[in-house]
């Protein structure tokens, strides 16, 4: 990588909570360094969205990511949202122009180009695990896709169902599971949302937003009754590339 000197050299990062499991330091500094771009990119962990305001004290920042917990409450922050980002309700990419903030939404992107290739005939209806930001790039990508879904919470009134109300009528008829809570994050490899697996099948695809592990609990248990998995790694890199061509626009 080039030497972080001269007003050349960019600085970017991830805003969110408790993220060191996070793969993007390790994917832009791979590409960085394979296309000798004078930049850096580095964590920005944030106990509380308050501390925001002190991201913005880094040299030569040219832009950033956005995770959980602060895709949606961000938003205020900023002084223009994209339309795509605001019919989400969540951002996930600031870019910076002058002193001026504008929010977008790559997840969808993400989301859209790495689950098509997995959908068959059988995959019209999708239970979409979880209603926070990452939730709502979900939905917007289905609506795109013409796949109809409902959204699964811990919450009363919060979602279309409880976790208490899915049984096998529910899961026999939405054919795609996706889960975009943190459940079964690194380190807490041993959790998954409370799901009724004896109803997933062979007809099943099961997406876990999850990349680190590669195979998490809730993958492992889906694979046991015979479903395609796929895990959010390739999502990660579609929305990163995203991200460096809104960055570089």
């Amino acid at each position: 990588m080039k030497k972080e000197v001269g007003s050349n050299f960019r600085r970017f990062g991830l805003i969110g909570k408790n993220i060191g499991y996070s793969f993007s330091p390790q994917y832009f500094k791979k590409k960085f360094e394979n296309e000798q771009i004078a930049a850096s990119y580095k964590l920005f962990d944030l106990s509380h969205l308050n501390q925001f305001p002190n991201v913005f004290m880094t040299p030569n920042l040219a832009g950033l990511n956005v995770t959980i917990p602060y895709k949606e409450e961000v938003m205020m922050l900023l002084d223009e949202i994209s339309p795509e980002a605001k019919a989400i309700g969540a951002v996930n990419t600031i870019q910076m122009k002058g002193q001026r903030l504008k929010g977008f939404n790559t997840d969808w992107i993400g989301f859209k180009k790495s689950i098509q290739p997995f959908i068959q005939d059988q995959h019209n209806h999708a239970l979409i695990l979880g209603t926070g930001g990452a939730s709502k790039a979900v939905q917007y990508a289905f609506n795109d896709l013409k796949i109809s879904f409902k959204t699964v919470s811990r919450h009363p009134n919060k979602g279309d169902y409880l976790y208490s109300d899915l049984n096998q009528n529910i899961l026999g008829e939405c054919q795609i599971i996706v889960n975009t809570t943190p459940l079964g994050n690194h380190p807490n490899l041993d959790l998954a949302p409370d799901i009724p697996f004896q109803y997933i099948t062979a007809q099943h695809l099961v997406y876990d937003l999850i990349y680190n592990p590669t195979t998490t609990k809730l993958l492992q248990l889906a694979q046991n009754q015979g479903a395609t998995t796929k895990n959010g790694l390739e999502m990660l890199q579609i929305q990163a590339e995203e991200s460096w061509k809104i960055w570089n626009s």
